[in-house]
């Protein structure tokens, strides 16, 4: 069986080797990183250090068929901005109903993210701004569609993606969305995320809060 090789000891190198990638595109003065909760936001920590440039949290969720979750039929980011797989909602004969509750309950799930990272302090100002979204990766792209669309919402004058690595077929897709996307990685043989880290444990909440309050 080909396994994808392991490119990054864990989210904080593969960070830093993106703020790298990433510096030839962000030489604004009006720069905001913001981490896809909650993997992206150990490597966003590294890029906002790196960059000398405000880090924020970004709120995105996948919505899981009913029947198989890991499954993405689709995503849902703050602000309410929803992206489906309409051919594959389609495929399965997934309801409306059955989607309009996952949009629910993801979106709860949202709300209680924002109060537990934000404790009440409200999301940074993007209108204007270079808004830079970082993830510990991409695999079907729906997040980040997601997460792009709702920046553009609340004002981002440019949308950067940064991702240390995912499918090269996907990056394409992404680049129509954005207006730049740096990918440090797309190996051939991509078959998922965690794959290209030798450290992938599973980011908590209480890892995000101290990042976002940590001094960069």
């Amino acid at each position: 069986m080909t396994v994808t090789k392991q490119y990054f000891r864990d989210r904080r190198e593969a960070g830093q080797v993106l703020a790298r990638d990433l510096a030839p595109f962000c030489g604004s003065d009006h720069v905001t990183v913001l981490g896809l909760a909650r993997g992206g936001v150990p490597v966003g920590w590294e890029i906002a250090r790196a960059l000398h440039v405000p880090l924020d949290v970004c709120l995105v969720r996948k919505l899981g068929v009913p029947q198989s979750p890991e499954l993405a039929m689709g995503a849902v980011a703050m602000g309410g901005g929803v992206v489906l797989n309409t051919d594959l909602v389609r495929s399965l004969g997934i309801g409306r109903d059955a989607v309009d509750e996952a949009v629910a309950r993801e979106t709860a799930e949202l709300r209680r993210r924002e109060h537990a990272y934000r404790s009440g302090r409200g999301p940074l100002e993007l209108a204007g701004r270079t808004v830079v979204l970082v993830d510990d990766g991409i695999a079907t792209g729906a997040s980040m569609v997601a997460a792009v669309r709702s920046v553009r919402q609340m004002g981002a004058e440019h949308v950067i993606v940064g991702v240390p690595v995912g499918p090269g077929s996907v990056c394409r897709e992404l680049r129509d969305e954005s207006d730049a996307l740096v990918c440090s990685r797309t190996p051939t043989n991509f078959r998922a995320v965690g794959q290209a880290f030798e450290d992938f444990h599973q980011v908590s909440d209480d890892e995000v809060r101290a990042l976002l309050a940590a001094p960069r």
